[in-house]
């Protein structure tokens, strides 16, 4: 299951799971957030050991500054309400269970 996050939620959402949240920063108008948007849904589909979360970054710009995000799609990895990897661009569902993987080891 995806998490629709804004500036509101994001940080209630971070500290009431025990689990890693990979957040999403993307836009309507971006193509490879498109393509990345199925790669997503399927890799939430397929774990329970960390939940995805997406912030549109034209509705949510409080959150973009915050986190300094300046192309997306953006993907940055949380645990435990603090962010410890992130990846910039188009990534297969595999490829993103690798970072994942790779940064929580």
């Amino acid at each position: 299951m995806e998490l629709q996050l804004t500036n509101e939620t994001f940080d209630d959402l971070l500290q009431e799971t025990d689990r890693p949240v990979l957040v999403d920063f993307w836009a309507e108008w971006c193509g490879p957030c498109q393509m990345l948007a199925p790669e997503l849904q399927e890799l939430a589909a397929g774990t329970d050991a960390f939940a995805v979360g997406k912030v549109n970054v034209d509705e949510e710009p409080e959150l973009c500054d915050r986190f300094g995000i300046s192309s997306i799609p953006a993907l940055l990895l949380f645990q435990n309400g603090q962010e410890v990897a992130r990846t910039v661009g188009y990534q297969t569902a595999a490829q993103l269970a690798d970072f994942v993987a790779a940064s929580l080891s």
